[in-house]
């Protein structure tokens, strides 16, 4: 799952990143709101955490020029304002969450969880192909009922392609979605040693994973 992190205190944007580096997440992490614009138009993430009083670009307006190019990216608020018109304020905006500083780190992942698992609703609390399940908030993998255990890395590379099966994934959105700096994987073989590792840990499913040659992969069923 890659993040973005918006936060214009340098010490307290490392502590986040490297905590969620830490808790198995890709982090981007910018000092202001314009950044973090740009950001969003290069890449696509599953999160922004973004303080509200940044420079160039408000987290509040940040939110609200999302909403305007009607952008659905969970966004949790990071403010010392602690008064309940200020977090309706930020709700009214198009936040999804708001979090008062100073907050325990642990809160914080369990909102980001919590998050997650508001955009499966509408369809189930897992990914499910064949036999394999991913529940995208415990991050939990099990193949017929049973628990699998995987790297953060292969987690995520199954979670991209659980998510656009039947679809091909090409390696450069792989790369993206599993890498901190996604240029390393796709210049190397990282990619399809990570792969391998996870087609062995689908030994016995139904389910395999597909190499399309020159373009990347996807995750399919086999006919029984």
């Amino acid at each position: 799952m890659r993040v973005l992190v918006a936060e214009d205190d340098p010490a307290l944007r490392s502590v986040i990143a490297r905590g969620l580096e830490e808790a198995g997440y890709i982090v981007d992490a910018v000092g202001d709101g314009g950044e973090a614009l740009a950001y969003l138009d290069t890449y696509e993430y599953e999160i922004g955490i973004f303080d509200w009083g940044m420079p160039k670009l408000s987290g509040i307006e940040l939110v609200q020029e999302l909403r305007r190019r009607h952008l659905s990216l969970p966004v949790l608020l990071l403010t010392a304002r602690d008064l309940a018109a200020d977090r309706v304020e930020g709700l009214d905006a198009g936040a999804d969450d708001y979090l008062v500083k100073p907050f325990d780190f642990g809160e914080l992942l369990a909102r980001l969880r919590a998050l997650r698992r508001r955009p499966q609703a509408a369809r189930s609390d897992a990914l499910k192909l064949g036999d394999v399940s991913l529940d995208p908030a415990t991050l939990e993998v099990r193949i017929a009922g049973d628990p699998v255990e995987l790297t953060p890395t292969e987690l995520r590379i199954l979670e991209l392609l659980m998510e656009r099966s039947p679809a091909v994934v090409s390696r450069s959105s792989i790369a993206i979605h599993a890498w901190q700096d996604e240029a390393d994987a796709v210049g190397s073989n990282t990619i399809d040693v990570h792969v391998a590792r996870l087609r062995s840990k689908l030994t016995g499913s139904p389910v395999r994973i597909e190499t399309i040659r020159g373009t990347g992969y996807r995750m399919v069923t086999r006919a029984t």
